[in-house]
């Protein structure tokens, strides 16, 4: 009799730990952050019953790692994280869960039928709907960069051909960094050859009653915009992040991994931009826009909702996605415009308004998050995306591939680079301090909180009790 029980409660820790690395492999390969992790894995093995004091959890950006051991008893379990992707509909339900496993007392069929639906559940956006979304997220970066309409279109229609290229790309199997660089190429070649319907000689044989439509004053514009959708904003976001929170491996990690797709992209932009005879296209096409904030505000609402799509955020939050983009974005060009480029606003710069823009929309989100229920960075991420400077960084490693020895081109790349790194700095500071300062008003309240629900269920004898297993 005492045999078997030993055997079933082994049998049940074993269970739990699995369950728990699994909590913490669905929130990883949905790229959530460390911190974030690392808290929801805490939450959830109190509700399993995981003594905090007696539980060990190591994360990597592809394994797993939990042990639960005393002075004679160690119990270790590993779990592979394999197919990372950005999932924030998913971030958000485990979060739920874990506060409602520890209210409900779920058992642990019940949990574990959870995970399994959140895991298995159909992503909001079907993969037309989400190339669309990402094409026109493209399109307003290139209005955020100067471009007119007929441009914003191009780009878009350039966009959405490579991110379905890139899709079914990677439905064959081939190497993630090889098909980045072929949808990068692909986008690219598209953009240049909109360029040329610009020219009076391709426009003697257009209908002049759809010349306004077709006819851009920009036409150029769209190659810098065109293949953004590969840019890895919430990696950048998360590496920042895990850094600045002291989660160094698991930082670099993401670094690398973020420069490995930059350059995998910058490769393939060169290669269609040599076929398509384009010289000087990291110096002379210029970023500075001279549109208006109206214009600003619906390019960085349409960008917002568009990566909103590729980052599954839950329908329900679109508008507050595209309200938060338009605050961010809108705040970031008056902070950084002004009448030294002939626009309006403080004359700051970039960094500058970066920093602020981003710092705005956070300290926002602190109150949002109460009113629509979802964690914090699941509305702070994605309204500042349209902010994330791709071109810098994808120009930065262009003007590295095409220097030919000569000091001007070396002082390019370094000056995009730098300033491409300082604010991606200042967007993640902006995303992470205002929520850290709220944290210490919120964390004590919050971990009271689940004080009380864990000594609730230490009466009920739902913790493990080491000293009983042989």
């Amino acid at each position: 009799m005492e045999e078997t029980q030993q055997s079933d409660s082994l049998e049940v820790l074993r269970r739990k730990l699995d369950l728990l690395l699994r909590t913490g492999q669905l929130l990883m390969e949905s790229s959530a952050d460390t911190s974030r992790i690392i808290r929801n894995m805490d939450r959830t093995a109190a509700y399993l019953g995981l003594p905090e004091k007696k539980l060990h959890i190591h994360i990597t950006y592809n394994m797993l790692m939990v042990n639960l051991s005393d002075k004679t008893h160690s119990f270790s379990k590993f779990q592979r994280c394999d197919r990372h992707g950005i999932n924030m509909d998913a971030i958000s339900a485990i979060s739920k869960l874990s506060w409602r496993a520890i209210k409900e007392d779920y058992t642990l069929d019940q949990y574990e039928k959870e995970l399994e639906r959140i895991k298995n559940k159909k992503r909001n956006y079907s993969p037309w709907l989400t190339a669309i979304g990402a094409g026109l997220a493209c399109g307003g970066f290139c209005v955020q960069f100067g471009c007119d309409w007929p441009a914003f279109i191009y780009s878009s229609i350039a966009a959405i051909a490579g991110f379905r290229l890139r899709a079914w790309l990677n439905s064959t199997g081939s190497n993630e960094y090889v098909n980045i660089a072929f949808a990068a190429f692909f986008s690219t070649l598209l953009a240049c050859l909109s360029a040329y319907i610009s020219l009076p000689v391709i426009e003697s044989h257009i209908p002049s009653a759809l010349i306004p439509f077709t006819h851009s004053d920009t036409p150029w514009h769209p190659l810098m915009a065109c293949a953004l959708f590969i840019v890895p904003g919430v990696p950048l976001i998360n590496f920042v992040s895990d850094m600045l929170d002291s989660h160094i491996s698991i930082g670099i990690t993401r670094a690398v991994n973020t420069l490995m797709i930059v350059a995998a992209m910058s490769f393939g932009i060169v290669i269609a931009i040599k076929v398509c005879g384009i010289d000087n296209f990291v110096k002379d096409l210029s970023m500075t826009p001279h549109n208006s904030y109206l214009a600003y505000a619906v390019a960085a609402a349409i960008s917002a909702m568009g990566f909103s799509m590729i980052f599954n955020i839950p329908r329900r939050l679109l508008w507050v996605v595209a309200i938060g983009g338009i605050i961010a974005v809108c705040t970031r060009n008056f902070v950084n415009l002004g009448p030294s480029n002939g626009n309006v606003g403080l004359d700051w710069g970039l960094i500058l308004g970066s920093l602020i823009g981003s710092s705005l929309i956070s300290i926002i989100c602190i109150k949002a998050v109460h009113i629509f229920h979802t964690p914090h960075h699941c509305l702070s991420i994605p309204s500042v995306i349209p902010m994330v400077p791709g071109v810098l960084m994808y120009r930065a490693l262009f003007a590295l591939i095409e220097m030919h020895g000569v000091v001007g081109e070396l002082t390019i790349a370094i000056h995009n680079g730098i300033r491409a790194s300082l604010i991606i700095l200042c967007i993640a500071i902006g995303v992470a301090i205002p929520n850290i300062f709220a944290r210490k008003w919120i964390a004590p309240e919050r971990h009271k909180k689940l004080i009380k629900m864990i000594a609730e269920r230490k009466v009920r004898g739902k913790f493990v009790d080491l000293e009983h297993m042989k």
